[in-house]
């Protein structure tokens, strides 16, 4: 199941906190920052899907991520190669390299990493 918009902005900062009240995730917004009220039915939604858990302290709660990041976001490219992309690794890659104007230097990371991948293989 994916996060909306809203829901991954306040997932992001709860990866970047490890664990938080509420009032810490607000503060974490840019301007102009959202009302508590939503805040409370993001958390809601997303414990729902079981992306978050909290524990109770006192009469607050300390919400923590159920989910890794990395696990989440390489769920969602796996999703977008599949539908996007005839589930061709090859097409993105070279979507990617096309599209998105990489230096030399970056295209050469990339070959490195491809080729330490291949030796690993």
């Amino acid at each position: 199941m994916a996060l909306s918009n809203s829901e991954e902005q306040l997932m992001q900062l709860l990866w970047k906190q490890q664990k938080a009240f509420m009032k810490d995730l607000i503060e974490a917004y840019p301007e102009p920052k959202p009302a508590p009220t939503t805040v409370a039915t993001l958390l809601k939604r997303m414990q729902d899907k079981k992306f978050v858990d909290y524990k109770q302290l006192g009469r607050s709660r300390e919400y923590f991520p159920l989910v890794k990041k990395k696990d989440y976001f390489s769920k969602q490219m796996n999703g977008m190669i599949k539908d996007f992309f005839n589930d061709s690794a090859s097409q993105f890659a070279s979507f990617f390299t096309q599209e998105t104007d990489l230096s030399k230097e970056e295209l050469e990371d990339l070959k490195k990493l491809i080729d330490q991948q291949l030796k690993e293989k």
